[in-house]
């Protein structure tokens, strides 16, 4: 009899004691693993329909979690354990299980900071945005082309090329393109507004604006020459003479090479401005604001023509002896040009390119009519 009751108090300090243990240690699994502050965050994505078991697992192999069973508990616990939302998620280490749930449930999902720089192409952006797995280039590129979807919203075809404002934007992983554009676009729109009294003034259409923003984007290194730039052609639009502007032939080439004087009348493209004698059919790239402004608030500059003058700045002339004269000045030696090339005034650093780089067979000779 002695001996039964000893068995029962040993099995009942085996149970208090393993009681005792597994309170300690599921205690100890509601705490974050670190309490350091400075950690960094783990990006965790949680598939649609996937189960509880396998999210936790997830988040106890990238060290989120303590322990599995206990994350499992507290979620059935709470009720929040059928309220977890698909998505990519920056998690970290010294967050609580109650943190942690109430990430999941809101769906406050990682973000992605994906940039579009100034006068980068359609085709850019959307490989910029596979890249990033914000949605898929061809699924972007087509839809930007599709003519319902621009009428909806409001901007003219025959693509969105021009209308994907440069600027610096968020988006989760697997983004539908169709949100993708409309914030884009909704960008260009606000700077727009902005400048629309301007355009009307101008008589110039929106894709008109656009078209030649982007090439003044493409031409100018320095801020204070786009409206310079702009100016030239605008100047030589009104005389009916070609833009001869290299960039819209590397736009129709789909390559920004440094072009050969073959390229300039063998192209045989809509976009060559060489051999049309107007702006192209789209705009070449998606322009900044200040290159819009440049369009719409010109130089007040005789200028026809300009070769650049190899340190990002250019040479402008009013006649084509002087832009002769202009090339012969660039082709002196290099110290010969520094004692001779005028001064801006820019404070811009400039960035040293060498002649051979900068210049092509033909010098970028804008040839008269």
């Amino acid at each position: 009899m002695k001996f039964s009751r000893d068995k029962k108090i040993i099995a009942l300090l085996l149970i208090v004691f393993h009681l005792f243990l597994f309170t300690g240690l599921y205690w100890e699994g509601l705490e974050p693993v670190t309490q350091e502050k400075k950690v960094q965050a783990r990006i965790v994505e949680i598939e649609k329909g996937e189960g509880l078991f396998s999210i936790a697992r997830k988040l106890k192999k990238e060290g989120l979690i303590r322990s599995v069973p206990v994350f499992m508990i507290e979620a059935f616990r709470k009720g929040v354990y059928k309220d977890f939302k698909a998505g990519e998620y920056a998690l970290y280490p010294n967050q609580t299980l109650e943190e942690i749930f109430e990430v999941l449930k809101k769906g406050k999902i990682y973000l992605h900071r994906v940039t579009v720089i100034e006068g980068a192409t359609l085709w850019e952006v959307a490989e910029t945005l596979e890249k990033n797995n914000i949605c898929s280039k061809n699924e972007f590129l087509k839809l930007a082309q599709d003519q319902k979807f621009l009428k909806d919203l409001g901007l003219p075809g025959p693509s969105l090329e021009g209308y994907l404002y440069p600027e610096t934007y968020f988006f989760a992983k697997k983004t539908d393109p169709h949100l993708v554009i409309k914030v884009m676009t909704d960008k260009f729109k606000e700077v727009w507004r902005d400048l629309e009294g301007l355009a009307l003034k101008s008589r110039l259409s929106m894709r008109e604006i656009v078209t030649l923003a982007s090439i003044v984007e493409k031409e100018a290194f320095y801020e204070a020459e786009k409206p310079i730039i702009a100016a030239v052609y605008l100047n030589r639009l009104k005389k009916g003479m070609p833009l001869q502007a290299d960039p819209t032939i590397n736009y129709a080439l789909k390559d920004f090479r440094r072009l050969t004087y073959r390229d300039y009348y063998t192209v045989k493209s809509p976009y060559n401005t060489y051999l049309h004698n107007e702006l192209p059919p789209t705009p070449i790239g998606n322009p900044s604001k200040s290159s819009l402004l440049a369009v719409l608030k010109p130089a007040k500059v005789p200028y026809l023509f300009f070769v650049a003058s190899g340190d990002g700045r250019h040479i402008f002339s009013r006649t084509y002896k002087e832009h002769l004269s202009a090339i012969a000045r660039i082709r002196a030696p290099q110290s010969q040009l520094e004692q001779t090339s005028p001064d801006n005034g820019t404070s811009a650093k400039a960035q040293k390119v060498s002649l051979d780089d900068e210049l092509p067979i033909n010098d970028k000779v804008l040839k008269p009519l």
